[in-house]
């Protein structure tokens, strides 16, 4: 507590410069959270896979997964205690619906949970929780220095950032990543800290991992623009191919969640896991090192581990068995992660991609229709599933040009994406982030408007100054109400506090005069029962909706029937505006 306070007596809150302290401060929290996490997933592997045979199956491939989901889900279920699983969709609702707020232990379980999933097999990638943490810390740190939405937003996106940065050492994709998948606004107040966490971040990966990455490949071949037509056809491909793993996926995590007991899920899911495995060792983790086999030129190192290594020197059997990966891979993706493992999307969209690139290329080759290279495909490919599969085409775009140390392929890169987003957006309107958000309506970080509407709470709305009456009351006593009330609407509630009716002043008028009236006419005769009201657990943007319908400055609230208060359009609309205001970048 004493640093926050020593710190926060040299900055302003939400300054500028107290962001871009704090930007820095979750950068290298993300980069190093991705250096941890990557290296205890590899010697977690390492540690259970060497020795292995590799031109045979390898039947430990089929207890791993087992394994790995079961103590995932021991974790989980009995000491995190939450679901930590879909780890962007979990950011996107947070920015939606929360204020940006995650749960402190978001800066740590998921971490754990995927050591466990990934390390022992489950078909999924490392990216999804490594941005978790890094978000958590930001929103973290953002409470922790009572910072406002805005900037507890903006610190969520660092550590997105400094998390895509770190792992691949991409600071210009980190960047387009938050901008592109979390929404964030591209302005300079926002830009500026970004840049700062994705080189905070890089640096330390920088720092501590040497040159070595994931996967890279030096630019040889030469690109020339009569190869287009060829990267055309990867784009659709790659749109088919994005469209494909995006609607399997649900299918299959539906059919997982409709199974009620979770240990079920967890033996069905791991049996079905495991003997793909043992089938497709590639399979197996996040897939890069299959990758990193096709980008070097040793394609038949993909089927290492497998009885299908001998019989790779038959072309057709070699390019049946990488389309069998590449159709099976949903699947493996989607009882992984409906079997209580903790992975996201981002590696088993790169992995699809390159072999989906790499299965065209060679099977344009080897019918002899054109001569194409398969690593330009193999990397291209990665870029069009990504980029079809996460919305993302600028990401998907520039972290392949950094992989590859240059912009010689930049060309057939925004070909690819860009066809490969159309094609998919054709036949799924959301990324596979959003689509379950959409569909609960509670995707607003795409709609500023929506967003805004959505943060206000209804009871910060309402006015209690207004005077009711009873429908007993004279027109007298009414009367001598309107002159002791500056509003122009007057509930009519019985004993109980039930809301009867509304008398405006409009109605009152022309008998408000008649001195002969006022003890004859009473309340009950001068009410009305409004056509809209609104009910006090009414979202805000469902209470703007009906103001704009009535066409009425003012309505009812009501709770199960009994009068609450009155909210009115100049109040809504203030605080709309204050809210838009604090979201805006300055």
């Amino acid at each position: 507590m004493k640093i926050f306070r020593s710190i926060s007596s040299y900055f302003l809150p939400n300054s500028r410069q107290l962001n871009f302290l704090l930007a820095i401060t979750v950068g290298l929290i993300s980069g190093l959270a991705a250096v941890i996490l990557k290296n205890a997933v590899h010697y977690t592997n390492l540690f259970l896979t060497s020795g292995f045979s590799i031109s045979e199956a390898n039947w430990e491939y089929f207890l791993y997964p087992l394994a790995g989901l079961l103590l995932t889900v021991l974790y989980v279920k009995y000491l995190v205690g939450d679901a930590i699983s879909h780890g962007i969709s979990k950011i996107l609702y947070a920015i939606s619906k929360k204020s940006s707020l995650l749960h402190r232990h978001n800066m740590h379980t998921s971490m754990v949970a995927s050591t466990l999933t990934v390390g022992f097999g489950g078909s999924v990638g490392l990216e999804a929780p490594i941005v978790l943490t890094g978000s958590a810390v930001g929103s973290w740190l953002g409470q922790r220095f009572h910072l406002n939405y805005r900037s507890i937003t903006l610190l969520v996106g660092c550590g997105a950032t400094g998390a895509v940065a770190g792992i691949f050492k991409a600071p210009i994709a980190g960047v387009l990543f938050a901008m592109e998948v979390l929404m964030l606004d591209l302005t300079m107040a926002s830009v500026l800290p970004l840049m700062m966490s994705a080189v905070a971040a890089t640096s330390v990966a920088w720092l501590l991992m040497g040159d070595s990455v994931l996967f890279s490949y030096s630019l040889t071949d030469i690109f020339t623009v009569a190869e287009l037509p060829a990267f055309l056809i990867l784009g659709v491909f790659t749109g088919v191919v994005s469209i494909y793993f995006s609607q399997g996926l649900r299918m299959v995590e539906g059919k997982m969640d409709s199974i009620p007991s979770v240990w079920v899920r967890w033996l069905i899911g791991g049996l079905v896991l495991a003997i793909l495995i043992v089938i497709f060792p590639p399979l197996y983790g996040e897939g890069y090192n299959a990758l990193t086999s096709l980008l070097k030129g040793n394609p038949g190192e993909v089927l290492a581990n497998s009885w299908w290594f001998n019989k790779i020197q038959d072309p057709w059997i070699f390019l049946g068995a990488i389309l069998g990966i590449i159709l099976l891979k949903v699947i493996a993706t989607g009882v992984t992660t409906g079997a209580g493992g903790v992975g996201g999307v981002f590696a088993p969209s790169l992995f699809l991609g390159g072999m989906s690139g790499f299965f065209l290329a060679r099977l344009l080759n080897t019918l002899g229709m054109v001569n194409v290279s398969e690593t330009h495909f193999t990397l291209v490919g990665m870029a069009g599933v990504m980029s079809g599969v996460m919305r993302s085409p600028l990401t998907a775009m520039f972290l392949i040009a950094e992989i590859t140390g240059g912009y010689l392929l930049i060309i057939p890169l925004m070909l690819t994406v860009a066809i490969a987003y159309i094609t998919s957006h054709l036949v799924e309107p959301h990324s596979v982030y959003t689509r379950r958000l959409a569909s609960r309506g509670e995707l607003i970080t795409h709609n500023k408007d929506k967003a805004a509407l959505t943060r206000m709470n209804i009871r910060g709305l309402i006015e209690h100054d207004i005077r009711n009456v009873s429908p007993e009351q004279t027109l007298g006593e009414l009367v001598q109400v309107v002159a002791e009330s500056n509003r122009n609407v007057f509930p009519v509630l019985d004993m109980e506090g039930k809301f009867l009716g509304l008398i405006i002043m409009e109605k009152l008028r022309p008998v408000m005069f008649k001195t002969d009236q006022y003890q004859t006419t009473y309340c009950r005769d001068l009410m009305y029962t409004p056509e809209y009201m609104v009910e006090v657990t009414d979202p805000v943007e469902e209470v703007a909706r009906k103001i704009q319908a009535s066409g009425k400055y003012i309505l009812v609230v009501l709770d199960q029937g009994k009068y609450v208060g009155c909210v009115s359009r100049a109040r809504v609309f203030s605080k709309y505006r204050e809210m838009m205001k604090e979201m805006s970048e300055d």
